[in-house]
C-alpha cells in the first residue's frame, strides 16, 4: 500500500500548508509546472518524488525531469505529463500514446481545474490536481491523496488548501 500525494502547478511555490500533506505521503507526484527547483528540492527531502517539467519550467527542471514519465507502483500503471488534455478531449500526442498503451492512471496538469474522470473507452482513471500555487486564474489551491493498494486506487481525497491571493 503506497499513500500518494498528486500535486501540480506550484509556479515556484511551496509552503508549510503543503509540507504538511508531503508528510502524510509515502510518495509525491508533480504533474508539472514547478517554477523553480527549490519546489521539488524540498519535496525530495522528504519524500521520494516523481515529477514532469511544464510549460513554463526552465532548463534546470527540464534537465531533472522529463517531459513524460511513465512508472508503475504497486500494479497500477500511470502515465503523467503536464499537457494532455482530459478523457474524450486529448491533445493529439497524449491520445496517441495513450491508444497505444493505455495506463490504468492517466495524470495532467497544466488547466489548473481539478478534474477526476474515468475514461470507459481506454478504461483509465484521468487525475489532474488542479493547481497547489498562487499564480493563474484558479481561486482555491488543491492537489489530491489518493491511496495504491496492489491494483486498487483507493481513498482519493480532494485537499483544499486555501485562496490563491
Amino acid at each position: 500500500m503506497v499513500r500518494i500525494l498528486l500535486l501540480s502547478d506550484t509556479h515556484s511555490y511551496i509552503d508549510n500548508q503543503i509540507l504538511k500533506f508531503v508528510k502524510q505521503a509515502d510518495e509525491v507526484w508533480h504533474a508539472g509546472d514547478i517554477g523553480d527547483l527549490k519546489v521539488s528540492d524540498a519535496i525530495k527531502a522528504l519524500k521520494p518524488f516523481r515529477a514532469v517539467y511544464g510549460n513554463i519550467d526552465n532548463a534546470s527542471i527540464r534537465a531533472e525531469f522529463p517531459l513524460d514519465n511513465e512508472f508503475i507502483v504497486e500494479k497500477v500503471s500511470v502515465y503523467m505529463t503536464h499537457i494532455g488534455g482530459y478523457p474524450y478531449k486529448y491533445n493529439q500526442r497524449t491520445r496517441e500514446k495513450l491508444h497505444r498503451n493505455p495506463p490504468d492512471i492517466f495524470i495532467s496538469g497544466h488547466s489548473h481545474i481539478l478534474k477526476v474522470m474515468p475514461d470507459k473507452k481506454l478504461n483509465l482513471l484521468h487525475m489532474n490536481p488542479g493547481a497547489a500555487g498562487k499564480h493563474g486564474f484558479h481561486s482555491i489551491r488543491t492537489m489530491l491523496r489518493f491511496v495504491i493498494d496492489q491494483k486498487e486506487i483507493k481513498e482519493l481525497e480532494v485537499i483544499e488548501i486555501g485562496k490563491r491571493g
